[in-house]
């Protein structure tokens, strides 16, 4: 394996963790997975999100950075390297998109402060997929709060991330267009994915489609 640490991202109902845990079984890779079932804020976001934006945003840093400070800092000689569902940046991209400009402001202070004290992935894997099938990947898990996001929150997700990937700086990324695979059920779409993780890539975004 040619790196150490790997993150994958994607918008909502993109595929991250089902990514991650094959990836991880199959090389024998410690598994960092995102918390977030526990998080009282998310159904009331859903709900009413221009009230609950603030605390949910906050309470998500909070629990990322202590989850990746904590599993970062270990090490393990058992296993091979480190994958991850997430991206601690992903707290920045979804803030600038729930948050009043004067919240976000704020907010954007904590998590320079917070970043910096974090190791960096060698590579960023996104998966990049059209609304309409991450809503129908959403209804198919079937969490009841989430059944209401809108198209509209997943596309202003979604232009998000590919914003701030412009200007990030020193990273390798892969935005890969997964339409078209079906690597949960199809073990060749799956290969394609692995694959990309026997090459070695410059800094900057790579964009792959199968």
């Amino acid at each position: 394996m040619k790196y150490n640490y790997i993150a994958i991202e994607g918008n909502i109902g993109a595929g991250k963790t089902s990514l991650a845990k094959m990836i991880a079984a199959d090389y024998n890779a410690r598994l960092i997975l995102e918390r977030f079932a526990d998080n009282s804020f998310l159904p009331k976001f859903y709900k009413d999100p221009d009230k609950y934006a603030f605390p949910l945003e906050m309470s998500f840093l909070a629990e990322r950075y202590q989850q990746l400070k904590d599993e970062l800092s270990r090490s393990d000689m058992f296993r091979s390297f480190i994958i991850a569902d997430y991206f601690i940046d992903k707290s920045l991209i979804f803030a600038r998109k729930t948050l009043q400009n004067d919240e976000y402001a704020l907010y954007s202070r904590l998590f320079g402060i917070i970043n910096s004290a974090l190791p960096k992935p060698d590579l960023i894997i996104y998966l990049y997929n059209n609304v309409r099938q991450l809503k129908q990947n959403i209804l198919n898990r079937g969490r009841d709060y989430e059944k209401g996001i809108e198209f509209s929150y997943l596309e202003k997700i979604q232009s998000g991330y590919l914003e701030y990937f412009k200007t990030m700086k020193g990273f390798k990324i892969i935005i890969v267009e997964t339409v078209n695979l079906d690597f949960v059920g199809s073990q060749s779409d799956y290969a394609k994915l692995k694959n990309l993780l026997n090459s070695d890539y410059n800094e900057g975004i790579h964009t792959i489609t199968f």
